[in-house]
């Protein structure tokens, strides 16, 4: 279970299946703007957003019979099963302002074959993911397949980069991709940025978005999975068959505090090491080494704190959320709507099924890539049609040699 980091299919609305309605029926004809009513669709963006998305949500979301009839079933299915395309990684260790790490994958041989100002798609896996998961695997093939630049940022301990001082990321510490996103914009000052985020990574983007808000660098960003509301996820990650995924969400994190465990060695105060190291829920290694290493008085305190439901409101670059209505790591309750409708710069698409990082549906399923590929997809190729190349984050000349100085790279 620590994998977890959190196609064909038939229909009767197929076109060779659809029938002449019958006399005095009523019939509903779909705008070309339209959704197709299985999906909810909502959000101040809406009417500028969704005549972009050509693919799935015209259709009716299909789920991959038996597979998909119970969300925890196709959750491990999902992270199991799900295959995972071979591409050769070139890795960029990145040295952060406190002395911490971050690794950066790109795809080997881009630097060479793509021109200068081809967009650039940073991706953010969830809690203890990286860059071998097969849901990251898939938008980095389909992304890159069409010409964009894509690098996955891999946090401290995750995806097997080194940690190199005594502090792991979390979901309240926004530095890292502070200066990842800043790296990166400074090495294609031509370019213009984009982010996809996963679960936690979602949480820490729309976060990332909400803080920066106008003077963000990107130029429009996905959100999948995002738990949106810290507290109400971790009320519903003890709840019947979620204590599975919390222990082997607790597992992971212990197997990557292990690895390091001596740079913890002599932490006083606060921190409760063994309590970390022997975790046996998220909410024990949060308490034990987390919420202590970032400042905040209780675990409550930490996830109110981290929450990303309250940073829409202040996101002010194209956003397009994408959740399931039957997610059990990101409760469907937790989505703030109506900060959504909101804004004029969000859209939100609710599936009717797809688990947590699942989504066995749609062209690939049931073993390639999710539903949710093809849509982003659409999103930010209609997103970078329209951006201007003009006004790009740069970065300050400093940054820019310190960084080019701390810089080591290795084929994975």
């Amino acid at each position: 279970m620590a994998k977890l980091s959190f196609g064909s299919t038939f229909s009767i609305f197929h076109s060779r299946h659809i029938r002449p309605p019958l006399a005095g029926c009523h019939v509903t004809k779909m705008t070309v703007a339209d959704h197709h009513p299985s999906l909810e669709v909502v959000g101040g963006a809406r009417d500028r957003f969704l005549p972009s998305l050509h693919t799935n949500v015209r259709l009716p979301y299909n789920p991959f019979p038996l597979i998909a009839w119970n969300r925890h079933v196709e959750t491990i299915f999902a992270s199991f099963f799900r295959s995972i395309p071979q591409v050769r990684l070139r890795r960029e260790c990145l040295r952060v302002k406190d002395g911490g790490s971050v690794a950066l994958d790109w795809v080997s041989g881009d630097h060479r074959r793509l021109p200068p100002d081809s967009p650039v798609l940073i991706l953010l896996p969830g809690l203890t993911g990286g860059s071998q998961d097969s849901y990251v695997r898939h938008m980095l093939t389909k992304a890159n397949g069409k010409g964009w630049r894509v690098v996955v940022f891999n946090s401290r301990g995750c995806g097997e980069s080194p940690v190199t001082t005594p502090q792991f990321y979390s979901a309240s510490f926004l530095g890292d991709t502070y200066e990842v996103v800043k790296h990166v914009g400074a090495r294609y000052p031509e370019a213009n940025l984009y982010a996809v985020g996963w679960s936690l990574g979602a949480n820490i983007l729309v976060r990332f978005l909400g803080q920066e808000s106008h003077a963000c660098p990107l130029s429009g960003a996905v959100s999948l999975c995002n738990p949106f509301n810290l507290v109400t996820a971790d009320e519903d990650f003890h709840k019947g068959f979620n204590n599975v995924y919390d222990k082997a969400l607790a597992r992971a994190l212990c197997k990557i505090f292990k690895k390091h465990a001596l740079l913890f060695e002599d932490m006083g105060g606060e921190f409760n090491i063994p309590l970390a190291a022997n975790a046996k829920s998220v909410r024990d290694f949060d308490e034990g080494l987390t919420r202590v290493s970032f400042g905040f008085k209780s675990v409550d305190d930490y996830y109110s704190n981290s929450s990303s439901c309250d940073s829409i409101k202040h996101v002010q670059r194209p956003l397009l959320c994408i959740q399931a209505e039957n997610d059990p790591i990101a409760p469907s309750r937790a989505i703030p709507r109506e900060d959504i409708e909101e804004n004029p710069n969000c859209m939100l698409i609710v599936t009717p099924k797809g688990g947590h990082l699942g989504w066995v549906a749609g062209a690939e399923a049931p073993l390639g890539a999710p539903w949710t590929d093809p849509v982003v997809m659409d999103f930010l190729e209609y997103l970078e049609r329209g951006a201007s190349k003009t006004g790009k984050f740069l970065g300050d000349s400093e940054a820019v040699q310190r960084s080019s100085g701390e810089l080591h790279h290795i084929e994975v």
